[in-house]
């Protein structure tokens, strides 16, 4: 069986919201937020699209190295979704079934109505993981960071 319940955030998701169940998990691991390598797989809309999406998250502060196979599944699923979206843009979602006599006795749907259901539920879940939606977001507050100290000079007054 299964595990029950919700599943459990990130300490660190939880810790920017503030919550005070941040510190429960106090081995959790915290991977050093840095871009993950764009993987040399992808297909040349997905690479366009990893290449849009990481400088975003980044500054959002939400992507670590360990997060380049899910940031490259969003990307491989956003091209299809917006594949089967195309198609049924083009062809509507039902075409005619006919009988022997050319009758059309009802309509079917195109495979790609389910594609874009299906993916967009896929993407809906990937989003929500990297904070790419507006409730996702109000549920994280990322801490302003202090501006880095200035330098000292290093100009002596002749003493």
């Amino acid at each position: 069986m299964g595990e029950r319940g919700p599943r459990p955030l990130p300490s660190e998701i939880l810790r920017l919201r503030g919550s005070p169940r941040a510190d429960i998990n106090k081995s959790e691991p915290r991977p050093p937020l840095e871009p993950p390598a764009k993987p040399e797989w992808l297909s040349e809309e997905a690479a366009r699209a990893w290449d849009e999406m990481v400088p975003l998250l980044e500054q959002m502060k939400v992507l670590s190295k360990i997060d380049g196979n899910a940031l490259a599944r969003y990307v491989e699923l956003w091209v299809e979704w917006r594949q089967a979206l195309a198609f049924v843009r083009k062809h509507g979602s039902t075409y005619p079934i006919k009988d022997g006599n050319g009758k059309v006795k009802a309509l079917g749907q195109f495979p790609q109505v389910a594609s874009v259901h299906k993916l967009s539920l896929a993407l809906s879940r990937l989003e929500c993981e990297f904070g790419m939606t507006p409730s996702a977001r109000t549920r994280i507050s990322v801490p302003m960071q202090p501006a880095p100290p200035a330098e000292p000079s290093r100009h002596f007054a002749a003493g």
